[in-house]
């Protein structure tokens, strides 16, 4: 596998090894949400040249989590003892959550927020206790972009705001299933096959 522009082999390991000592003070939590995008960042500084340009997003604001250069980076974390080996899910790609609540007014608001990305690297933690098995992964922002092919329809019960979503096919196979919330106004991706993502490392971590 070639080397990773924006992620390199001496990121990886970087990353890999911040994320073993996370573990040794927190024995059987993965890093999440502030604390992944710390070890990232982290990780970055310790492997590019003194005074690159490292820079976090604001706090809660709709924009990238890093930006690295002038690579705009989202960072998400898969870590529940529920994660697939293969198939993955974001559960909240974005809030798309005012009105109308129409399949074309979701997908203009979900391009848009997808527009404000180059990268999304994901850290999965696959649960085989006594080990954890943590794939890091990057998800191509075209990739997620294809969602605008879906054919959407209305989906499940709820009375009510009902939910909007659409199985987003390469080649005839279902790659992933877009799920737009009724009840909160997210935008999900389940079941995204990690064949069609980079998977950058895999390791497996003992805990206690």
């Amino acid at each position: 596998m070639p080397p990773h522009l924006i992620f390199p082999e001496n990121f990886i390991l970087a990353l890999e090894t911040l994320v073993n000592v996370h573990h040794s003070i927190y024995d059987e939590l993965p890093p999440q949400g502030i604390y992944f995008e710390a070890l990232v960042e982290k990780a970055f500084k310790r492997i590019k040249k003194p005074f690159t340009l490292i820079q976090p997003g604001g706090a809660n604001q709709p924009r990238h989590d890093l930006l690295v250069e002038n690579a705009r980076i989202s960072l998400k974390t898969e870590t529940g003892v529920g994660t697939h080996p293969r198939l993955i899910s974001i559960t909240k790609l974005c809030t798309t959550e005012r009105e109308p609540w129409e399949a074309p007014v979701l997908l203009q608001r979900t391009a848009e927020h997808l527009e404000r990305y180059d990268y999304i690297l994901m850290l999965r933690a696959v649960w085989k206790l006594p080990l954890i098995h943590y794939q890091l992964i990057d998800i191509p922002v075209p990739l997620l972009k294809l969602m605008a092919t879906g054919s959407f329809a209305s989906v499940g019960r709820r009375i009510g705001r009902r939910s909007i979503g659409a199985d987003i096919l390469i080649d005839g196979a279902v790659a992933y299933h877009v799920h737009f919330d009724g009840s909160d106004g997210k935008c999900q991706i389940r079941n995204l096959d990690l064949i069609y993502c980079d998977l950058l490392a895999e390791w497996d971590l003992q805990v206690q």
